[in-house]
């Protein structure tokens, strides 16, 4: 049985902040487990997103693409996600928004309600470890993505982004929050 619920995590944890959305999806997989809800959730972690994580949106009722971004207003963002206009030039590293686009142009049936939490980066060097900033990020993104699956539907997911002041609504022609995913890590 498909889970309804899919989270998936896109980041380097070799990359200093980059490895923000890693770090949150391991924390979720601990908390899901402790909650008895581990079922009722698909986690997925990358270090980017390709066309074949569209698959992964198949049979799902939400979707949550978690990532860090540099330029994100602090602590994080949390939006609702509208397919991109296109693809870019590369299948090879993909936002959100294009993954969105490759699942409505590929798979049969409704897509999911998808959203993205784009927890605010400070550095991204290569061998370093997250920045005291992201840390303190992390916890504030904890508080929400632990809310946003006890309560996993989307009138709530709304309700909550709105009530925290944090939700985003692009138009339609815009795929991802203000603060650019690190994405293609």
């Amino acid at each position: 049985m498909t889970a309804p619920v899919v989270v998936l995590a896109v980041g380097n944890p070799s990359r200093g902040d980059d490895a923000l959305g890693p770090r949150l999806l391991a924390r979720l997989e601990t908390w899901l487990v402790a909650q008895g809800r581990a079922g009722e959730v698909e986690l997925i972690e990358d270090f980017q997103l390709n066309i074949e994580h569209a698959l992964d949106l198949q049979g799902r009722r939400l979707a949550l693409f978690i990532d860090a971004g540099s330029g994100t207003p602090a602590p994080y963002t949390f939006t609702r996600l509208h397919a991109a206009a296109g693809l870019g030039s590369s299948t090879h590293a993909l936002e959100p928004g294009a993954v969105l686009k490759v699942f409505e142009q590929t798979c049969p049936g409704p897509a999911p309600a998808c959203f993205v939490l784009c927890v605010r980066g400070e550095r991204f060097e290569l061998g370093e470890g997250l920045s005291p900033a992201a840390e303190g990020h992390a916890e504030a993104a904890w508080g929400l993505l632990a809310e946003l699956m006890a309560r996993a539907e989307l009138a709530a997911w709304f309700a909550m982004g709105e009530a925290a002041g944090k939700i985003i609504r692009p138009p339609a022609d815009q795929s991802v929050p203000t603060g650019q995913p690190s994405g293609a890590s």
